[in-house]
């Protein structure tokens, strides 16, 4: 169903991944499979259409399907005639993929909200679930500026950064974690070109980083995953830099499948490699990337393009939505708490004393 955003998006832009709606009755969210060709936004009014959302990824990016769920938990309270049917809608939120930790993170920090408005009537309970879900939205916002605004100075005043996926305000609540601190480096007068990788098998980076860069007017090219490596080679690349969908306790990172090549190609070429994410996507539950669980998506995304047979019927395919880039290739990471360099468990758990 065809719908238009709040006059106001928490988003801060004329665009966003997902905004609630100003009566707090359904979700009005970008449906990310139609761009750049298409920009629709859809109106969502049941947890089980967000789950199916998140799963086909109309909505994609782990900030970004953090606050989709915490919106999702709204409508749940919404048509929900007991707790035990919020329950089980919730649930099923909090398990539409497994590998973004901001996913179940957002849940349970809904989930916490809820329990503590168990006395109010429907509506009441529902506004105050609103109104966290909107905070957790600003919150993710704000802290995209400030690592933003954290990372920038890394980022060389006529620098070539090449980014893998999308890292953008598609992926985020708003600004980006790493197209943010593009944006705050541009924003601080420092001359950039930005190529993307066009991140087979769903082309985000052709698709979405390429639409949100050169809709805001940002020098971008892309590039076939396969020609970073000979650009590295031939010195026209000055540093990457990605975002990330569980960073592990040891500072292992799983992201976008494809990010450990190019973190391998940063460092054989001696360029830094970069992540920005908010604090949200450090798992205290996960050691190392070894415990990371890696989402296996449909073989067809792969053996097709736009819904044509592109191998041979009868050959099988391998692919992960997700691969893990270990902390020894990760020059440095950016969050909202400060800047990990080099990345080791000390440091990232500095971080997270952050929140302590």
């Amino acid at each position: 169903m065809s719908a238009k955003l709040p006059a106001v998006c928490l988003s801060g832009a004329d665009y966003s991944a997902v905004e609630l709606s100003d009566d707090d009755a359904s979700v009005i969210l970008l449906d990310q499979r139609l761009l750049p060709l298409e920009e629709l936004y859809v109106e969502l009014r049941g947890p089980a259409e967000m789950v199916r959302a998140i799963r086909e990824m109309w909505v994609r990016g782990a900030p970004a399907i953090g606050i989709a769920a915490a919106y999702g938990v709204v409508l749940a309270a919404r048509m929900a005639e007991s707790s035990a049917e919020f329950d089980t809608m919730v649930e099923a939120i909090g398990e539409a993929r497994p590998t973004a930790v901001n996913l179940r993170w957002a849940v349970e920090r809904m989930k916490r909200v809820a329990k503590a408005a168990h006395g109010l009537g429907r509506h009441e309970r529902v506004a105050l679930l609103a109104a966290e879900a909107r905070q957790l939205h600003r919150q993710d916002v704000a802290a995209n500026r400030t690592m933003g605004a954290l990372g920038a100075q890394y980022l060389p005043d006529g620098a070539s950064v090449l980014t893998h996926c999308n890292a953008g305000a598609l992926a985020t609540g708003g600004y980006g974690t790493a197209l943010g601190v593009i944006r705050a480096a541009v924003e601080a007068g420092k001359r950039l070109r930005v190529f993307a990788d066009e991140t087979r098998p769903w082309l985000q980076g052709a698709r979405l980083t390429a639409w949100e860069l050169a809709r805001d007017g940002f020098d971008v090219t892309v590039i076939s995953d396969n020609c970073a490596a000979s650009l590295f080679g031939q010195g026209r690349l000055g540093l990457a830099i990605v975002g990330a969908d569980r960073i592990a306790l040891n500072g292992d990172v799983a992201n976008k499948v494809g990010t450990y090549g190019v973190a391998c190609l940063a460092r054989l070429h001696d360029r830094p490699f970069y992540v920005a994410a908010p604090l949200s996507t450090l798992d205290r539950s996960t050691p190392s990337g070894d415990a990371i669980t890696i989402e296996q998506r449909e073989p067809a995304e792969v053996l097709e393009f736009a819904g044509r047979r592109m191998a041979p019927v009868g050959v099988a395919a391998i692919n992960p939505s997700f691969d893990v880039t270990p902390a020894r290739l990760v020059s440095g990471l950016f969050t909202e708490a400060g800047v990990a360099l080099p990345v080791t468990p000390e440091s990232v758990g500095r971080l997270l004393g952050s929140l302590d």
